[in-house]
Parts: C-alpha cells; structure tokens; sequence
C-alpha cells in the first residue's frame, strides 16, 4: 500500500473529523438514533423493525483501502458477517458517500462486489444524503455500530486494534467489532465501547 495514499487518507480524514464533528453523534449507553433507509433492492429498513434483535450498522466504500482491506485482501468482514448473521444479528452495511463520489456504486456494482468479496450482510443501504451518517458521527469506512437488543448503542468504533490498510495485520489485530458481539451475546458490558475508528473519510 502507497504511504502517500494512507498519508492523503489520513490528512482527508482529519478534515471529515472537523465536519461530522459540527452535528450530533450518536453517543453510546444511549438510544441509538432512529432512521429509515432504502437497500439497493429497493427494500426499505426502519431501524424499530428490528427492536429485540442486535444490530451491527458498517460504514462502507467499497473503493477505500481500508475496507479493501477487510473484503478483498482478506475475508475478515464477510467471515464476521456470516458468524454474526447465522447468530440471530442484523448486520447493515451503510454507504453514505454522495452522489458521484468514490464508492457510490449502483446496484449492479454492489452486487457485483458482493459476489466478489462474499460479503454478507443483511442488507446494504445508500444513505446518499448523509443524514443518517452525520446523526451517527460516522468519520470512516470502515467504522462499526453495534446496538443492542434494547436498541441501545454499546459499540463505536474501529474493526480491530492496528490502523492500517496492510492485510497482514489483521492477525496480530485485537478484532473490536467481533468483541463487542461476543460482550453483547453473552449479556456482559462492551469492555472497550469508544474507540478510534481508522480508514478513509465518509465522503459526504
């Protein structure tokens, strides 16, 4: 991976910090913000629909090397949305980049990258406006969400431990997203709730 990219991600991703950090984040230990998006299916999702159930929301540029990553140099995430989803959760993979952006695949393209990387998520949804990212406090992709049965947010953050867009490292990661699941279905506290999320800025 080019220094320089990971650098001008970086550098990018300082400047989205400074704009999502203008609006209200969504804070965890309380009520996960209310939305309603539309899949590429065209099947729309109310976040009420699935009180009851855990929730993981990912957000997603299949173009970022943060997320190529975890799709195409390695099956990590589709590997932990197989595990999650066969478990009872409700995994929503959120692309909120703008119209005409990196990433703004239609649905011919995500199903085609789907098909590819064996991504497995309940559903992907365009947020194309932004609102539903910026009321979360979304700044990456990746950057994961993980809302309990009560609709309470319990996790936000990066994926795993070690803020690169080097495959390898995944290994020798703490995988955060896949201990947050395992607090959440055991019935015990996220132990490490907030954390720094990594990777390329949402393009809003």
């Amino acid at each position: 991976m080019n220094t320089q990219i990971i650098r001008s991600c970086f550098a990018a991703l300082a400047a989205s910090v400074l704009a999502v950090g203008v609006q209200a984040a969504a804070v965890v230990g309380e009520a996960a913000p209310a939305f309603t998006l539309t899949d590429i299916k065209g099947v729309t999702h109310n976040l009420a629909d699935f009180k009851g159930k855990t929730v993981v929301l990912e957000w997603v540029n299949p173009e970022c090397p943060f997320v190529v990553k975890h799709y195409e140099k390695s099956d990590n995430l589709p590997t932990l949305q197989k595990a999650a989803t066969a478990d009872g959760v409700v995994w929503l993979s959120i692309n909120s980049g703008a119209p005409g952006k990196q990433g703004d695949y239609d649905a011919a393209k995500v199903a085609a990258w789907s098909g590819k990387t064996k991504a497995a998520p309940t559903a992907y949804l365009r947020d194309a406006d932004g609102k539903v990212g910026k009321e979360y406090g979304a700044k990456t992709t990746p950057q994961i969400f993980v809302i309990n049965a009560a609709g309470t947010l319990v996790y936000n953050g990066a994926i795993d431990s070690i803020r690169s867009a080097d495959a390898a490292d995944i290994a020798k990661a703490e995988n955060f997203a896949a201990a947050a699941l395992a607090a959440v279905k055991a019935g015990k506290p996220v132990e490490k709730a907030n954390t720094q999320p990594y990777g390329c800025p949402v393009k809003y």
